[in-house]
């Protein structure tokens, strides 16, 4: 507890209360008693957690195999797995999902997608939110898990192979554990990061959180009151992220070099 109450942590606690006081005694907040504006909370707060989730799970999912096939894949399967890994680091979250919500219509101009049995998916905004935000985690952790994999202990791998265990059994009991096991801190930042690139969806009339503060803002014409609530929604959900990472990496026994 003492290592906690660091004299910089008590100044910006004790200015975090008073922000919270001051806004609280001073603010504008009639129309949190409005009960459609509770709604979209209580929906916008669930759909950016659930996007973020969602996302993070597919993401992780791809860069699995992205950061093993460049770890030891053969060039043919490691050269495009770099190649997507730099264009998706090197261009805009925005842009990505701009391409895949806008870009498709032209791709696949005319009549017949709207005839698909797929249309009335197609036609919805959160698949293309889905797919771009988990392409950008596979994206940049497909890279963390190459380095990852390649820091495992080289000598544990030898030893299963000698003990005549099967590929797969060694990838699933050895190694991709301790390659978790040693991101375990970067996919919780990455997770954090994932839950503030949420509000970009909103560009395609996605009601997440941050749509519905801006929501509150045109209809009421408050605009600090909306952004502070918001602010505190997101601290505190980055927070409990951030708890959830700590306790798993508690409960998982340290690696040895």
């Amino acid at each position: 507890m003492q290592s906690f109450l660091k004299p910089h942590r008590i100044v910006l606690i004790a200015l975090a209360l008073a922000a919270v006081a001051a806004a609280v005694v001073w603010g504008r907040w009639e129309w949190l008693g409005e009960s459609k504006y509770q709604i979209l909370i209580l929906k916008g707060i669930w759909l950016s957690i659930w996007l973020t989730t969602v996302t993070m799970v597919v993401g992780m999912c791809l860069a699995i195999p992205i950061g093993l096939a460049q770890a030891v894949g053969p060039w043919y399967l490691a050269l495009p797995a770099r190649i997507y890994c730099t264009i998706i680091r090197g261009t805009p979250l925005l842009m990505q999902i701009w391409l895949l919500y806008y870009g498709l219509g032209s791709l696949f101009p005319g009549t017949w997608v709207q005839k698909s049995d797929l249309w009335p998916l197609l036609r919805q905004a959160w698949p293309y939110a889905v797919v771009a935000l988990s392409l950008s985690v596979a994206g940049y952790e497909g890279e963390v898990m190459r380095g990852a994999f390649r820091g495992v202990p080289h000598g544990q791998l030898e030893a299963a192979k000698a003990m005549g265990m099967p590929r797969f059994t060694l990838f699933r009991r050895i190694w991709l554990p301790q390659a978790l096991n040693r991101v375990l801190p970067t996919i919780g930042g990455e997770t954090v990061l994932q839950l503030k690139s949420t509000p970009l969806v909103s560009t395609i009339t996605i009601m997440e959180i941050y749509a519905v503060a801006g929501r509150i803002r045109q209809d009421t014409f408050i605009v600090y009151e909306p952004l502070f609530l918001l602010a505190i929604i997101y601290m505190a959900i980055a927070g409990l992220i951030v708890f959830m990472f700590r306790w798993l990496e508690s409960r998982t026994p340290q690696r040895t070099a």
